[in-house]
Parts: C-alpha cells; sequence; structure tokens
C-alpha cells in the first residue's frame, strides 16, 4: 500500500489503513513504517498525519529528513503541514482517472 503513493502525493496514516482493510489503525501504519527493515525501501516520507502535519518533532533529524524528500518530489509545505487538496493522495479513483488536470 504504501509503495503506491505516487511521487509527488502524500496520503495519511488513517488513509493507508483504511486501504489495507485496517480502519482506524493509523498507529498500526506508524508502527509498521518504524520497524519495516530499511532495505524495503518503502516511501515512508509520504505518509503524513490526517491534518497533513508531518508526524515528527519540528526541527528533528526525522522531520528534516522527510521535508527535504518531500521538498524534492515537489511537495509543497506551509510550515509543518502539506496541502492535502493539492498533494493528498486521491481516496477516490474516478476523480484520479476522469478529474481535469492543472495543466
Amino acid at each position: 500500500m504504501i509503495q503506491s503513493i505516487p511521487r509527488g502525493r502524500v496520503a495519511s496514516y488513517g488513509e493507508i489503513a483504511a486501504r489495507a482493510g485496517l480502519p482506524r489503525r493509523a498507529r498500526l501504519v506508524g508502527r509498521v513504517l518504524r520497524e519495516a527493515d530499511a532495505s524495503l525501501a518503502l516511501p515512508w516520507h509520504r505518509v503524513v498525519r490526517a491534518d497533513g502535519c508531518l508526524a515528527f518533532a519540528p526541527g528533528s533529524v526525522a522531520f528534516i529528513e522527510q521535508r527535504r524528500r518531500l521538498s524534492r518530489e515537489g511537495v509543497e509545505m506551509a510550515g509543518r503541514r502539506v496541502d492535502l487538496r493539492r498533494f493528498g493522495w486521491q481516496r477516490d479513483l474516478d476523480a484520479e482517472l476522469w478529474a481535469p488536470t492543472d495543466a
């Protein structure tokens, strides 16, 4: 599921849990990411809180690294928040396929 988040998009921990068939298990997603073997190369930086904020403490090494990786993919942030309307992973397949693009 996490590997499916496209470059330049983010998804919330809760959204990942729901897509995995585990609604209301957002904390489990966080734990899985924290304990996952680095060799899996999961795009952990594309997972944020439901309000669009990074889950790490501002100024921490993890916060700085996540922000850097998102920026490199074109995801803009205001403070510690990602605009989910603009950069959120579409939850609706019809909207993803048929919605007009911002060209």
